[in-house]
């Protein structure tokens, strides 16, 4: 039986982050696996060297047929957004981790790290970031060349979050360190090494909303009552969506964005996709998500052009549909995914009959609530309550068995 890969995780300053047993294995082996940078730390090596590039499947392939000492050379931890976890899931390994560059990060900075925020932006996009980190008073962040601390600092600034001041941790462990403090602007100008990682310190309070953001606080269109989905029907809506943190949204006809801001608020691990005909709700709504640091993805046009670009939804919102309804419906109810939910808000009888025969038709149950809502309003000394337009909620999901 030959024996287990051994996979040693190592730092920056190379050998002399290795325990002697470990380089004592590394010599003693036949084949030595490892990114280019990693493998430069053994020229004088003498078995076979392999070099890890783009893709591990091949490597798994060829490494599950090797009956020699292998040992895998890993950045820092492997286990901590490195390659440990998918070669444990292929490979019979064992697994010797050094400091993860986070944790040296932290130790430069002379912070603890156990209540922080950390996530990766090596190699993904920065869509959702804003929500993700929002009100968190420590997020320290895996870099790339295209996600760099430049970067980083123009998208925090364009979310107003200048509530943090940022440390920089270059070729952290390595001869050539460097850490400083920045401001985001200055964050936003400054050169780095291509090796580096970013930590947001909050240095002063972030605004906080919570669910159910007062009508007032969105740019929006201002006929007699407003272009948006009221405070209280934008709550039943939020709570008959079902959401999770990780669900993908649509809101169809999102005019201010009020719905769609609201569910990347708690769906901020998962995506927000809106769609708006008229030009100018458009523009109101990029400023709204904006100011509730809300990062979606919002197209002008009039639906159901657009929602082909638009992955599966787990919940759907339709808050108007300019005569569409049969090829929205359509698409809806065909793309959403197991379990979702599509809600639908009417104001008209005629609409919410139009509305439960084409969910029928496709095979869906309904539930509606008609929610009609008074405000309290002064009249002299005295108080009275103003009604606001009495609207249907439809919920709509599969029948089982569908």
């Amino acid at each position: 039986m030959s024996e287990k890969i051994k996979l040693i995780g190592i730092g920056d300053e190379g050998r002399r982050s290795l325990l002697p047993l470990y380089e004592k294995w590394i010599n003693e082996c036949e084949v030595l696996v490892g990114g280019e940078r990693q493998l430069a730390f053994f020229p004088n090596f003498q078995g076979d060297k392999i070099p890890i590039k783009v893709g591990l499947k091949s490597l798994v392939e060829k490494l599950q047929q090797e009956s020699r000492k292998v040992i895998i050379l890993a950045s820092g931890d492997p286990l901590f957004y490195g390659i440990g976890s998918y070669l444990s899931n292929k490979l019979d390994i064992e697994i010797y981790p050094y400091l993860s560059s986070i944790q040296l990060a932290f130790a430069r900075m002379e912070e603890r790290w156990e209540d922080a925020y950390i996530s990766s932006l090596h190699g993904r996009s920065i869509r959702g970031f804003a929500q993700k980190i929002d009100n968190k008073d420590k997020v320290a962040i895996l870099t790339d060349q295209t996600n760099s601390p430049n970067e980083i600092a123009k998208y925090l600034i364009s979310y107003h979050m200048t509530e943090y001041e940022a440390f920089i941790a270059e070729n952290v462990g390595g001869e050539t360190e460097r850490c400083r403090w920045m401001s985001l602007s200055e964050m936003s100008e400054a050169n780095f090494a291509p090796l580096n990682i970013v930590i947001l310190k909050k240095k002063d309070e972030s605004p906080v909303w919570t669910l159910g953001i007062e009508d007032e606080e969105f740019a929006q269109r201002k006929p007699d009552k407003g272009l948006l989905t009221k405070k209280e029907i934008r709550i039943l809506t939020i709570g008959a969506l079902n959401l999770r943190q990780d669900s993908t949204v649509w809101d169809i006809g999102t005019c201010t964005g009020s719905i769609a801001i609201e569910a990347a608020r708690i769906a901020h691990n998962g995506a927000v996709y809106a769609i708006e005909k008229n030009k100018e709700d458009y523009e109101n709504c990029l400023i709204n998500t904006k100011k509730f640091r809300t990062d979606i993805t919002v197209v002008n046009a009039k639906a159901p052009e657009g929602l082909d670009q638009f992955p599966n939804p787990d919940a759907v919102f339709i808050g108007g549909t300019a005569g569409g309804m049969e090829e929205i419906l359509n698409i809806c109810c065909e793309r959403l995914n197991s379990q979702g939910r599509i809600v639908l808000n009417a104001v008209t009888i005629e609409n919410l009959s139009a509305a439960l025969e084409a969910f029928k038709a496709r095979g869906f149950e309904t539930q509606i609530t008609l929610a009609q809502i008074s405000r309290s309003k002064p009249i002299l000394h005295l108080t009275r309550f103003d009604a606001l337009n009495p609207i249907y909620i439809i919920t709509a999901s599969r029948k089982e068995g569908e």
